[in-house]
């Protein structure tokens, strides 16, 4: 039985370790960008959105979600398997997602489907962190034209 509903954002703050580090520094170390938009997008659920919209076409494994992420965001958005398995743990405890092993004889890959609960939370939080989401579009091309004014390309 899923444990009693707290917020998705809750869950994903706990499951990430937040950084000091500016961002050249975090490249350094890692080799890669990091998520630009750092603690916002998780208190706003952007992940278990992610999540729960990737999942609905078809079942996926946690690196598989994290490439995904990346790939969709263009790198924007890089995603920690110390940030993803937590969430899929937290998610699935809660039943709004379920996992199968994909050999469960040998525990390799463990494949996550939507479950009708996640299916209800992704309904909700698509009004939710849509708003959101316009706000980060609408900031960006601020910046862009206040940096680059309107110069042809």
């Amino acid at each position: 039985m899923a444990e009693p509903s707290k917020p998705l954002g809750d869950a994903v703050a706990e499951a990430t370790e937040a950084t000091s580090l500016p961002e050249p520094a975090r490249r350094k170390k890692t080799g890669k960008a990091q998520d630009v938009f750092g603690g916002e997008m998780r208190r706003r659920d952007l992940l278990p959105l992610l999540i729960f919209h990737l999942i609905r076409g078809e079942p996926s494994y946690g690196n598989q979600l994290i490439d995904a992420i990346e790939s969709l965001t263009q790198g924007v958005i890089s995603v920690n398997p110390n940030t993803m398995y937590p969430l899929l743990r937290d998610l699935e405890s809660r039943g709004m997602i379920e996992g199968s092993w994909e050999h469960p004889d040998k525990r390799t890959r463990r494949f996550y489907s939507i479950t009708p609960a996640g299916e209800a939370a992704y309904q909700e939080l698509l009004p939710e962190i849509e708003p959101f989401l316009d706000s980060v579009i609408r900031s960006v091309t601020m910046i862009k034209a206040e940096v680059y004014g309107s110069r042809a390309d």
